[in-house]
């Protein structure tokens, strides 16, 4: 692991070889595969779990619940959701998300809990995905629509 620059907080992470996390990161409880770049002010939940030569780029949030496969790339200011209903002072319940080996993830993209992102799939910049991405598939929009099958 490597880390560059200041002020990121990694608290009981796992974290593979020749993996880099720029500043100001806070990785809490997460798994990272080896080969990976985490970008700089992203946010990594506890019990995540990123494969092997993934690409996170700046302001990507990844809260609990998510798993992400290997050679994944999100783009800058990705959000990831883990809660269908989420209120204050009420339980929460994580809802899982699954991003599968090769899927692409464009800037400022959405991520509702409870999708699957099929293998090599793209989601374009700025699309909210509310339902599953087949594999190979490409999104765009708000809501998401199919605007190419592979």
């Amino acid at each position: 692991m490597n880390v560059q620059g200041v002020g990121s907080v990694l608290k009981d992470c796992r974290v593979g070889d020749g993996t880099t996390i720029w500043n100001y990161c806070n990785l809490y409880q997460c798994r990272i595969g080896k080969d990976c770049s985490i970008g700089s002010y992203v946010e990594i939940g506890k019990e995540v779990t990123i494969g092997e030569g993934c690409k996170i780029q700046s302001f990507a949030y990844v809260p609990q619940g998510v798993q992400i496969g290997n050679r994944v790339f999100i783009g800058p200011r990705a959000t990831f959701t883990n809660h269908r209903r989420p209120r204050v002072g009420e339980d929460w319940e994580i809802t899982a998300t699954v991003v599968e080996d090769g899927a692409t993830i464009g800037a400022g993209a959405v991520i509702v809990c409870g999708v699957t992102i099929g293998e090599g799939a793209l989601v374009a910049a700025g699309a909210v995905v509310t339902k599953d991405v087949a594999a190979g598939d490409v999104v765009a929009g708000n809501p998401a629509r199919t605007m190419r099958k592979d």
